[in-house]
């Protein structure tokens, strides 16, 4: 099935397994980052919707007022990062590519690439909303 075109029904019966759907403030510049720096694929997207893949892993963005009759967007602060304290881990994606591309489109490197002693070269790159992103390979 070609997920471009496929009705919302469609699309959210094709999922399974485990799913990250992140609300984001703009749709657009979340999928700028996740094509740009990341190597996502972008499927389809518009201004309060995007669906990309990582690998054979799919990522949804909504944009916030999406959720308007839904309690979760009370949790998020007004101001500020959102998601702190988790990570979003993305293996065998080349760290020290994500990074030059991070500060090549000027977004945020919290933590540079280093050989971490867990085995992974990582660095964590922040997304326009403030999610940590992991770009990890083994070492």
């Amino acid at each position: 099935m070609d997920l471009k075109d496929a009705s919302g029904p469609e699309v959210g019966h094709t999922l399974e397994g485990f799913g990250v759907n992140l609300l984001v403030r703009r749709t657009r510049a979340g999928v700028e980052f996740l094509t740009t720096v990341l190597g996502f694929t972008e499927i389809r997207a518009d201004s309060d919707f995007a669906l990309l893949r990582s690998g054979n892993q799919f990522f949804q963005l909504h944009s916030d007022p999406t959720y308007g009759d839904h309690p979760l967007p009370s949790l998020i602060p007004e101001a500020g990062v959102r998601g702190a304290g988790v990570e979003l881990r993305l293996f065998e994606v080349d760290p020290d590519n994500a990074e030059a591309k991070a500060i090549e489109h000027g977004y945020t490197v919290l933590r540079k690439s280093l050989d971490r002693p867990h085995g992974l070269r990582e660095c964590y790159i922040l997304d326009p909303d403030g999610y940590c992103w992991v770009p990890s390979r083994r070492i």
